[in-house]
């Protein structure tokens, strides 16, 4: 049976269906706001799998026939997933994955397919309250509803869900995923917002949750739908109090000994081994052929033993597992200039956690061109993120891009892109890759630093230095510690993963993760101004490197040079089928872009190049002047009269016989050759705008040359049996103005 329940949003219908699409999926709803329409389904397998995490997959995917477009490429059909469904998936994943028992093992999975879009809306959001609907009329255990919204501000003012037009205007864009009454997910980017309106900006999204979650409600009242209860299997006592009597005192002392992290991932190992001999394997819980399900069993308990135990330490004595309090920020280093050949890169460290960044410079024609649903754009400034395996210590698969490194790469480009300068300022296309040498803690933080540096290095005009930091949480009852500059393993064990960048006036990108219920807005305030001060902390320490953009690019950067000309004159320079611009580029081994308002960006690394190709473009596009000297193109030898020749753009005029050559010659087809380049003299434009060349006027005068006087043309007759035999006229260097006198 079909159910609809609806609201209106901005002074549009936003509603959710069911019963209608997708009848055999375990949960589907059909999600509408205006003209955009997602479909999302959630199925589970009826097998348990044996794992040690939750088997949860999120696919977010864009039909183009949503917005009336046909895919580009050769296929003509959608391919693999875009960024921007990846980034879209990763935020119907992060809300919902914490609301799923810790114990379930049920392989699921959430498809949400865009199927109609206005172009006006995003449709990410009314994914992921989708994806909660579904999930709860599924029947699948799940502690929800959750609702996703996004915020921006304009004038400001506050907007909920805001259109593409209105974020054009916003100083910041916020996505924000809760239940009635926490915060579950905060992503999203501003210009510069201080703490207090980073503060409000969340409780104006909580406030607007209920809306979402109040409409599932609804919906489920009417099919009826309640979640199944989850009942996880216990551990054995009798087992985890042996696992406890050898394994605690070892943790306690371990964690108290300011480790690295190769330290302590060895202790693991070694500790593992150790409980694995020291049980009774004969226990009931387990039989003969039970060895590998023991094991991780008992790995279990040990990692739960850890966690306790760290987390003691930190609340009772303000003490981390590297020896920090919770307010101290690791050691930190910074070098730029480190790659002698890219155009710009820095070596960020940060404890254990290091990126080598580089910057390259690029024109116009390096622009992506990114075609979804929206129109087509191009992309200028790109951040590319990788995390190899060797950056752990581990050993993996090096295939395409992760989701993980896809959406680090997006936070920090979000954080850094803010604060570049525009098109205008500095034309270039600016590609940052960054390469994590070294992981423990906070990578993508990393990241911005590194990128912030290298920009600077290659000589961009960034408008202010940005850092970031990763807060982390550990919340026992009343009991909380704010930690600044969480390691890997305070994330792994800890209940926030709050990242944090800005400059030294306010935040530009922020992303968290909440792992618990409970989070207060005094909590989140303390996280924000503790990360602050650790934010302005890192930024001096980058400062020490570099405090401001280099004056000079680097040598191997291509130099763009610009120059504006008259619209109508675009065409001249462009010459037919792009001929001339074709050959300017050829010639001196130079880039040229034109844009449709006139400006001309001429990218060289040779100044000189650019120098000689702004003289030829003015030359084009300057009107013909007597007296100029222009490089011309024979079209057409004529014997008799001379030839024709292009000496600008779709312009011709008469080089003379008379004006080629002071060398006498028989044939003009002796010394001329069609296609040939020569340098000419304008040295009239005739009453009917005809124009006459010379040639012979950059040529110096042979010794001994005198100009004879012109005599008068004597009249013409009948008779032109001269002409036939081609007479004085056929040959050069004899004009009846000048030739050699002997």
């Amino acid at each position: 049976m079909m159910h609809t329940v609806s609201l209106q949003l901005n002074g549009k219908e936003y509603s959710i269906e069911t019963g209608r699409f997708a009848k055999l999926a375990q949960g589907a709803v059909m999600v509408r706001y205006a003209d955009t329409m997602v479909l999302v389904t959630v199925c589970a397998s009826s097998e348990s799998r044996d794992l040690d995490f939750v088997p949860l997959t999120v696919e977010y995917r864009e039909k183009t026939a949503a917005s009336g477009k046909i895919p580009g490429g050769f296929f003509k059909r959608e391919g693999k997933p875009s960024d921007k469904e990846v980034l879209s998936a990763r935020l119907i994943d992060r809300p919902v994955r914490p609301l799923f028992p810790k114990t379930w093992r049920h392989e699921t999975q959430i498809v949400a397919t865009v199927f109609s879009s206005d172009q006006l809306h995003d449709s990410d959001t009314l994914a992921a309250v989708g994806a909660s609907a579904a999930i709860m009329l599924s029947g699948l255990p799940f502690a929800g509803p959750f609702a996703e919204v996004s915020i921006g501000r304009v004038n400001g003012e506050f907007i909920l869900n805001p259109s593409f037009k209105d974020l054009e205007e916003s100083d910041l864009e916020m996505i924000v995923a809760g239940t009635d009454d926490e915060i579950l997910m905060v992503e999203g980017s501003s210009k510069e917002i201080s703490e207090e309106d980073f503060i409000a900006a969340i409780e104006f999204a909580q406030g607007h949750i209920k809306l979402f979650t109040g409409l599932q409600r609804e919906l489920m009242a009417l099919v009826g739908a309640s979640p199944v209860e989850h009942i996880a299997a216990e551990l054995d006592e009798t087992l985890v109090a042996a696992v406890k009597a050898i394994a605690t005192p070892e943790i306690h002392a371990q964690i108290r000994t300011n480790s690295s992290k190769e330290t302590r991932t060895a202790f693991r190992k070694t500790l593992s081994a150790k409980v694995v001999d020291a049980i009774n394997v004969d226990l009931p819980l387990f039989s003969d052929t039970e060895i590998a399900t023991r094991n991780k069993v008992l790995n279990k308990i040990i990692s739960k033993i850890e966690k306790s135990e760290m987390r003691r330490m930190i609340l009772d004595e303000n003490r981390r597992l590297d020896g920090r309090t919770t307010t101290d920020i690791r050691p930190i280093t910074s070098e730029v200039g480190v790659l002698p050949r890219t155009h710009g890169s820095a070596l960020f460290t940060r404890g254990e956690t290091q990126s080598l960044t580089s910057v390259t410079l690029g024109t116009k024609d390096d622009e992506q061109i990114i075609d979804g649903l929206l129109p087509t754009y191009f992309r200028r400034f790109m951040l590319h993120y990788n995390f190899p395996p060797y950056s752990t210590g581990e050993v993996g698969r090096m295939t395409g891009t992760s989701r993980r490194e896809t959406g680090h790469g997006n936070l920090a480009e979000r954080a850094v892109k803010i604060m570049s300068p525009n098109e205008t300022e500095f034309p270039y296309v600016i590609r940052i890759v960054s390469d994590i040498l070294e992981s423990n803690g906070s990578s993508s933080m990393a990241t911005v630093c590194a990128s912030s540096l290298a920009l600077w290095d290659a000589g961009v005009p960034l408008k202010k230095a940005v850092s970031g930091i990763a807060m982390g949480l550990i919340k026992e009852g009343d009991e909380v510690a704010v930690l600044s500059d969480i390691l890997g393993d305070e994330d792994f064990l800890g209940d926030m993963d709050f990242k944090v960048a800005g400059t030294v006036d306010g935040i530009t990108a922020c992303q968290m993760d909440i792992k618990i219920a409970g989070l207060s807005m005094d909590i989140l305030r303390k996280a924000l101004h503790q990360a602050r001060d650790g934010r302005l902390h890192i930024l001096s320490k980058m400062n020490e490197a570099l405090s401001e953009p280099r004056q000079d690019l680097s040598p191997y950067a291509p130099r763009l040079t610009t120059i504006q000309i008259p619209v109508e004159s675009i065409g001249a320079v462009i010459g037919s089928g792009g001929s001339v611009i074709r050959a300017l580029c050829l010639e001196f081994g130079v880039e040229i872009n034109i844009q449709d308002d006139g400006t001309v960006v001429i990218a060289a690394t040779d100044g000189e190049a650019a120098l000689k190709t702004v003289q030829r473009i003015e030359s084009i596009i300057r009107p013909p002047e007597v007296g100029m000297v222009y490089n011309a193109t024979i079209k057409e030898v004529r014997e008799g009269l001379g030839a024709i020749c292009e000496f600008m753009p779709k312009t011709k005029g008469l080089l003379h016989i008379s004006q080629i050559s002071y060398e006498p010659f028989e044939y003009v087809g002796d010394v001329l050759k069609n296609g040939q380049q020569i340098e000419v003299k304008l040295i009239e434009i005739q009453s009917d705008g005809k124009f006459r060349l010379s040639r012979k006027a950059l040529l110096e005068k042979p010794e001994g040359y005198v100009e004879r006087e012109q005599r008068p043309r004597e009249p013409r007759h009948d008779d032109r049996r001269d002409d036939r035999r081609g007479g004085d006229d056929r040959r050069g260097g004899d004009d009846r103005r000048g030739g050699y006198r002997r």
